[in-house]
């Protein structure tokens, strides 16, 4: 009997030690890695916010839905001209926005676009795929430096390094021709930014980019939101195109057409 209820005991006790492990699972904040140790960013993210409308808080207007901003403090520190322009820039957003005149949307704006983008990692690089016109972003991690400028890209040049378990990414070179948003916030094209790229956990990367242009702004300040790991079945970047591409495309294979 004594042995019977030694065995019921250790069952019991194996039971419990097997539930609580099934309960507790992986430890909480584990994150993926690469075999070289870094954490693994692969995947395909999105942010979940209406900063590409307005990167301050804003409420509902046509065509816009309110939103929370993802600026800290929600102050952007404009220069007194500055401001005045952006309520120019304002007034006249559907016609002024250069993403309407089909530019390129710029940087940080196309990482809080609504549309998702695919990240691939290797020990030299990190290279961002976006879905919106197929865009994409080399991030250096290879200790290379900027080249020599003036130079004027639409998503700037971008060098990263690894502070722990951040990829931190100095990006440079940029055109003065992409706002922040279709609210009107602006920049030159001496706007420097660092941008942040935390995993804090398996399917949250924690976005932040300091923002710093002398000729618009009195000091740097930061936005920050989070980016969410698109996890559907088959989950994959589709084509978009814009609709003014397009009309572009129409209008050229045209003139083409004897």
């Amino acid at each position: 009997m004594r042995y019977a209820l030694t065995g019921a005991a250790l069952l019991t006790a194996l039971l419990f030690s097997a539930c609580r492990g099934a309960e507790q699972g992986p430890p909480q904040g584990a994150v993926p890695r690469t075999p070289d140790g870094k954490p693994d960013l692969q995947g395909i993210w999105q942010a979940m916010t209406t900063a590409a409308h307005d990167i301050q808080d804003h409420h509902a207007r046509l065509g816009v839905p309110p939103g929370q901003g993802v600026v800290d403090g929600n102050t952007i520190p404009y220069q007194p001209w500055a401001l005045e322009k952006t309520r120019q820039n304002f007034a006249t957003r559907a016609t002024a926005d250069p993403e309407a005149k089909g530019y390129m949307p710029g940087v940080p704006r196309i990482m809080y676009m609504a549309f998702p983008f695919q990240v691939f990692q290797t020990p030299e690089h990190v290279t961002l795929v976006f879905e919106y016109a197929g865009a994409n972003r080399i991030l250096y991690t290879n200790g290379t430096p900027h080249p020599r400028g003036p130079i004027t890209w639409w998503l700037g040049d971008s060098r990263g390094r690894w502070e722990s378990d951040t990829l931190v990414v100095d990006v440079v070179h940029f055109t003065d021709q992409t706002w922040f948003d279709r609210a009107g916030n602006f920049h030159s094209d001496v706007l420097h930014l660092v941008e942040r790229y935390t995993l804090v956990g398996p399917d949250h990367l924690q976005y932040e980019v300091t923002v710093e242009d002398p000729k618009v702004f009195t000091r740097p300040w930061k936005m920050s939101l989070p980016l969410y790991r698109r996890k559907e079945a088959n989950v994959r970047l589709l084509e978009y195109v814009p609709s003014f591409l397009m009309q572009q495309d129409e209008v050229e294979r045209e003139r083409q057409t004897p």
